[in-house]
């Protein structure tokens, strides 16, 4: 009965914020924070099983199917840069910041902390900047960082509690262990990914295919989870293969998973910051049961939380540093984006996507699941030392980046953003430039129609055909005209979805090839599955 009010509260405040222009996750961590000191509110706790098994994998799945392969290997640099190399640095920078201001922390455990608040959540700071116009590279790289520090710092938390614990791995190296997770798990994804594109080819069923995509994350992550490989990289491995596999399903089933998974997204992500804000009364009540000192606890979040806000941005600038400049003085390597249609520079951003990207480090999901997945006792059977000051420090890394950097990132991109009119310009002649070869590729379909038609048709009825398909691809109209009689509406309505067909694939193809950019092919994407829809139902109402 708990978990569904906060659910539903969450949602109520949720739509509450959106229509107040405010963030969500911002009110409903306060909201939380408030009802969690009510006189009388018994609490709710959830095991980390739960939060890592349940919540995590639809969020990665759901990020992964909406992001270009293609596009990730383009950034693949900064992903790697942000999503492997500055988790280790933060996490060993925490390491010895906590293990300073708490002597008793050993190492092993300081790392676990240092992993437990290494991994930002990249996805409140992608729908920011998708509403206030966060220039898109710089989209595409959170989005890629998102999908790949999760298991960095997953794997790295559980080789550092592994031996905090005293427990033996299930490999000895730490760096053979990473690398077997790194290997495995995404080979598990996979052959899950094509397994799915498999299975929904024979179903050939909107809601049955719909339904199949939803178990899709928890089996790659179980089944990953079960070998002791990285359970992360198989969901987000098979959220791929699935995503790039979707052109061949129908459209009704990509509308359909569209939206469950846009509303799936808004339900667990607001089900999380509900739970972060309720749960950090009982984590400070955890902490005095277990007698440790409040000023230390205080002095070690504080400065792990200085910690973590300062060495994002100093990593940032120190990857992405300016290069060799061009004659006219220009950094080759920190330039506003170069023109759409052709690749993007590796590694490239200027000193405004630098800022951004420096404070979009808010912690999240996978911080307070990790947290709450430090075991009570060793393997000896003793109190496992320091976990209730970790847990707190976690909590605080998670509430303080929400509110300062969540807080101040909306301002940020406003003030940033008047130095990006040209890529306002750029991708107005990106979205001109998807609807001309969309035109293109219709005009080619409608070419080889008139050259050889059926063999029942006369001149002017394939005449009439061309023109009643050419008007809906020009005008966006798609209801069959009133002109032609049923047997040539139907195949009016049969060859428009070929041309919508045909225009699905040159978008893919050259999105693929780097020369159209990914969101605005989505964006058409979309638009003409819609119209397929319209056309289908045009259809169906006539006979």
């Amino acid at each position: 009965m708990e978990l569904i009010l906060v659910v539903v509260g969450a949602i109520v405040l949720t739509a509450v914020a959106q229509r107040r222009g405010l963030q969500p996750a911002l009110v409903i961590v306060v909201v939380g924070l408030a009802v969690s000191f009510t006189p009388g509110f018994p609490g709710i706790e959830l095991g980390s099983r739960v939060l890592l098994s349940v919540v995590v994998p639809p969020l990665l799945y759901s990020a992964a199917l909406d992001f270009s392969f293609p596009t990730f290997l383009r950034n693949i640099r900064p992903i790697l840069g942000l999503g492997v190399g500055l988790i280790a640095i933060t996490a060993l920078a925490v390491a010895g910041v906590a293990s300073w201001v708490v002597p008793t922390m050993g190492f092993a455990t300081a790392v676990m902390l240092g992993a437990v608040v290494a991994p930002p959540d990249a996805v409140s700071a992608v729908a920011v900047g998708r509403k206030l116009g966060m220039p898109r590279r710089v989209t595409a790289i959170l989005k890629g960082e998102s999908l790949v520090n999760d298991a960095a710092a997953l794997a790295l938390f559980t080789v550092a509690l592994t031996h905090a614990a005293g427990d033996r791995p299930f490999i000895g190296n730490p760096l053979l262990l990473f690398g077997y997770g790194a290997v495995i798990g995404p080979l598990i994804g996979v052959a899950l990914g094509y397994i799915t594109l498999w299975i929904r080819r024979r179903l050939a069923h909107p809601g049955l295919e719909t339904i199949q995509g939803l178990v899709v994350p928890y089996a790659a992550y179980l089944c990953a989870d079960r070998v002791h490989a990285s359970a992360v990289l198989a969901v987000v491995a098979a959220g791929f293969v699935v995503g790039q596999g979707s052109l061949r399903a129908g459209y009704l089933t990509r509308l359909q998973e569209r939206y469950v998974w846009n509303s799936v997204d808004v339900l667990l992500e607001a089900f999380v910051f509900a739970y972060i804000g309720l749960q950090l009364r009982f984590v400070v009540q955890d902490m005095r049961a277990a007698h440790d000192s409040p000023k230390q606890v205080v002095a070690v979040s504080a400065a792990v939380l200085l910690t973590v806000l300062v060495v994002r941005p100093v990593w940032v600038f120190l990857m992405f540093r300016s290069g060799p400049r061009s004659a006219d003085g220009e950094s080759k390597t920190s330039r506003v984006l170069p023109a759409w249609g052709r690749p993007l520079p590796r590694g490239a951003l200027t000193w405004r996507e630098k800022v951004m990207v420096s404070w979009t480090g808010m912690r999240g999901v996978v911080t307070l699941a990790a947290a709450s997945a430090i075991p009570q006792h060793n393997i000896a059977g003793e109190h496992f030392a320091h976990r209730s000051t970790s847990q707190v420090v976690a909590f605080v890394v998670t509430v303080g980046t929400l509110l300062l950097q969540g807080s101040t990132l909306p301002l940020l991109i406003r003030r940033l953003r008047p130095g990006y009119e040209r890529e306002t310009t750029d991708a107005a002649a990106a979205t001109a430039k998807a609807e001309q070869l969309a035109g293109d590729v219709a005009v080619e379909v409608l070419d080889q129609f008139e050259h050889d038609p059926p063999p029942d048709l006369d001149t002017a009825a394939v005449t009439d055909i061309r023109r009643t398909i050419a008007g809906r691809v020009h005008d966006a109209d798609t209801t069959p005209s009133p002109d032609l009689d049923a047997k040539h509406a139907a195949l009016a309505s049969s060859l428009y979805r070929q041309v919508l067909a045909s225009q699905r694939v040159a978008l893919i193809t050259q999105r693929d090839a780097g020369t159209l950019d990914d969101e605005i092919v989505r964006a058409m994407l979309e638009r003409l599955d819609l119209e397929e829809a319209a056309v289908t139902a045009r259809l169906n109402s006539r006979f």
